[in-house]
């Protein structure tokens, strides 16, 4: 197991306010080498702080508890500063990880070590961006090429496990495709990918198991296979809910937000839009361990 994080949770001091906010609770996942995990749920969710608490970079006002391991080993808040951008590296969603005032060659290669400008050369040419591109500051670039110089810096280190937060919003579908077989390249040789999106129809079709994010935790993973065989396939009333809201599958799309963890009275986060909620509900929720170690379920009616 490259990757293994057992009930993770994540709290943010409000600084002084009586409650603090709760963004991810009892968050479970595994991510295996060569494979796509893909963590799919709403835009807005909390995805985000996942892969931040992963990387160790969430600010100082948060409280996190749980255990993240690294092939067998528990990172710690020393051990993940050694650790990142070698054995684990993020792929962040945002521009704002680029420096404006410097030009994108040379932020990739991490300065001028002859290595590293070789690496750059390597992976901008594998990523479609030129020489011209090296010399360029990021108000430049446009969004696809934003992505790929961010994807870039993956080449620099050749870690184990790659996280990629929102990997193609604002791409076109094409673009948007050539992103995931980009990653699906780096899981077919020997990496542990996981990646985070509310692009739940293209993420199927490239990963090899879905983490369903619902409520600040994960309410199922299954095969992604699963996901597009068809809604029977499915354990989760969310999950189902999920299938249905793509437009080849009816566009059914629930009413509401998804709130925050805090907000929920019962044990289940799904519980308020769920049309099969009952008193059971409202206690621990059991989690279902699939037969073939593909996945898990967190309810009541499938445990």
């Amino acid at each position: 197991m490259e990757l293994e994080i057992n009930n993770l949770s994540v709290f943010f001091d409000m600084y002084g306010k009586k409650k603090n906010v709760n963004v991810i609770s009892d968050l479970s996942l595994k991510a295996r080498k060569g494979e796509i995990l893909a963590v799919v749920g709403a835009s807005g969710s909390g995805k985000s702080v996942l892969a931040h608490a992963i990387m160790g970079i969430l600010p100082k006002n948060a409280v996190v508890t749980g255990d993240i391991y690294y092939r067998g080993e528990k990172i710690t808040e020393n051990t993940i500063k050694e650790m990142r951008g070698k054995n684990i590296s993020l792929v962040p969603q945002s521009t704002s990880y680029l420096d404006p005032i410097m030009k994108v060659g040379s932020q990739v290669a991490l300065g001028k070590n002859e290595s590293f400008v070789s690496k750059m050369k390597k992976a901008f040419k594998k990523y479609d961006l030129s020489e011209a591109d090296e010399n360029l500051y990021p108000f430049q670039y446009s969004g696809g090429m934003i992505r790929r110089a961010l994807l870039s810096t993956v080449e620099q280190t050749e870690p184990t496990v790659i996280i990629a937060d929102e990997p193609t919003p604002g791409l076109d579908r094409d673009l948007a495709y050539k992103t995931l077989r980009y990653f699906r390249d780096f899981a077919d040789k020997g990496k542990a990918v996981i990646i985070i999106t509310h692009d739940i129809d293209i993420a199927s079709e490239y990963a090899d198991r879905l983490a369903v994010f619902y409520g600040g935790t994960i309410l199922e993973i299954t095969k992604a296979e699963n996901f597009i065989k068809g809604e029977k396939y499915l354990k989760h009333p969310y999950t189902k809910a999920l299938f249905k809201s793509l437009p080849q599958n009816g566009f059914v799309v629930e009413s509401g937000v998804n709130p925050f963890l805090g907000q929920f009275k019962s044990k289940c986060v799904y519980f308020e839009k769920c049309q099969k909620a009952c008193e059971k509900c409202s206690l621990d929720i059991p989690v279902w361990n699939f037969p073939d170690d593909s996945g898990f379920v967190r309810c009541v009616y499938e445990a």
